[in-house]
């Protein structure tokens, strides 16, 4: 399905020169910039609205990703803008440094509202990776804070994405992100993942909840801090937890008075039916971070959400934890982020991807008679497509084919025939799809319309 021209080009399209200007200022995140020259534009978003973003061309597209798993609502909620508007009349800016101000508090309590059990400390950030290092952070000063000072250890899992500021590199699990930036912080160690697609048959569902255990016991129970896990493991392609999974490790993390963090920078805000991730699997976390469609990405924002427990050793006296950011519980921000609350309940946006999510599944398995996709996997509005060489025997591609079809075609012809997804190598290959929380019937059929002849196609170029 070709991207659809609009009648009428949106005023960006005019300025002729932002493709030169991009290429001689602009400098994208995680982006090869050797990539774009005069045969080889920038792709440059300029609206959106609903499910779809236009570029400068004025071809729509349908945002398959979410903008990055972050605009939840949907592209252009007018009421998220008035909502900006009317907190910049009453008040621009303070930081909550020694001061407080009204939107922050009703925020905090609102998000309190929203969290399982005793999860009533709200310190906000700026982003997903800050609300990690705000949570190794946190972690380390409880212990010292209450006699342990030995417990700084982070245990993470392989593959995991956790953020790239330097605690948080240290926690992810993805070795290309880590060696440029080595040393790293010490402390970060990783056991396995949850992906079963390739495990023996015979191997106990709590594998790889148990290898947590044994990693606390081989590194000491008493310098391990913290293990932090997503709910759905993003990285490596939306890998669900086994059934008592969570179970397992939440009674590991108590009987080494280890801390749980709940990282929900990607699965938190409806992405899998709740409003937190833990709340879909049944977990109760110490610690949740949170960030991406806090508040709907129409301004960044993030926080650490603690338990009361955590909290109780900074709440008396002199005590302080010595963290934060100028920006963090901006004004602006928690108005917005108070607006897209009162949108998710209004229109139960985690209802709709309850009532939902079956259908986009099915939608999506209905892609495995093709030969390339060999595991249909995920949860709520977050799934992904494992590509294989050969399905009978799972294998995969090696790293050249993996880049000839993942960059080399995939990425490519999905935009140009107006699908905005994820074609990513970190594990085995895989499509991602997170389309916003507003997505139907409709959207679901065009994401399958779309991938069909061109992962068909991909298949032919690659495996022959």
């Amino acid at each position: 399905m070709a991207a659809t021209p609009q009648t009428e080009a949106p005023p960006a399209a005019k300025g002729a020169d932002l493709q030169e200007m991009a290429r001689r200022h602009l400098w994208m995140h995680f982006t090869r910039m050797g990539s774009f020259d005069n045969e080889h534009e920038m792709p440059i978003i300029v609206r959106g609205e609903g499910c779809y973003v236009w570029d400068q061309h004025g071809n729509r597209y349908l945002d398959g990703l979410s903008a990055l798993f972050c605009v939840n609502a949907g592209h252009g909620r007018e009421e998220l803008g008035e909502a900006m508007a009317t907190q910049v009349r009453e008040l621009d800016f303070v930081t909550l440094w020694s001061y407080a101000h009204p939107r922050a508090i009703e925020l905090a309590e609102r998000i309190a509202g929203l969290t399982p059990g005793d999860l009533n400390r709200v310190f906000f950030t700026n982003s997903g990776s800050e609300a990690v290092e705000s949570a190794i952070k946190l972690a380390r000063s409880y212990f010292k804070a209450t006699g342990k000072a030995q417990k700084t250890k982070v245990i993470a899992r392989e593959i995991a994405y956790h953020g790239t500021t330097m605690g948080a590199l240290a926690a992810t699990g993805i070795p290309p992100l880590r060696t440029p930036f080595e040393p790293l912080m010490p402390g970060g160690t990783h056991v396995p993942n949850t992906d079963s697609y390739r495990w023996p048959e015979d191997r106990d569902p709590l594998w790889a909840a148990n290898k947590i255990e044994e990693k606390i016991i081989w590194e000491g129970p008493d310098t391990v801090a913290a293990v932090i896990l997503e709910p759905l493991q993003n990285a490596g392609g939306c890998l669900p937890p086994q059934e008592g999974y969570f179970e397992r490790v939440r009674e590991i993390c108590d009987r080494y008075d280890v801390l749980l963090v709940s990282d929900e920078v990607i699965c938190s805000w409806g992405r899998l039916g709740e409003f937190f991730g833990c709340q879909h699997y049944g977990y109760q976390p110490d610690i949740i971070t949170t960030a991406k469609a806090l508040a709907a990405s129409y301004v960044p924002m993030g926080a650490m959400i603690a338990s009361d427990r955590v909290f109780e050793p900074f709440s008396e006296g002199t005590a302080m934890f010595a963290h934060g950011s100028t920006f963090a519980g901006h004004p602006v921000a928690a108005a917005v982020a108070l607006a897209n609350i009162d949108i998710f309940e209004r229109e139960d946006l985690c209802g709709h991807v309850r009532g939902k999510s079956g259908e986009f599944r099915t939608a999506l398995e209905s892609l495995a008679d093709l030969p390339i996709v060999g595991d249909v996997r995920g949860d709520g509005f977050f799934f992904a497509l494992e590509l294989v060489k050969d399905k009978e025997t799972k294998q995969s591609f090696d790293d050249e084919e993996s880049e000839a079809l993942l960059r080399g075609f995939l990425s490519g012809e999905l935009y140009r025939n107006g699908l905005i997804c994820r074609a990513d190598d970190r594990g085995d290959p895989v499509i991602q799809l997170a389309p916003p929380l507003i997505a139907d019937t409709e959207q679901f059929e065009e994401i399958v319309e779309t991938l069909r002849p061109i992962l068909d196609e991909g298949h032919r170029r690659i495996a022959g």
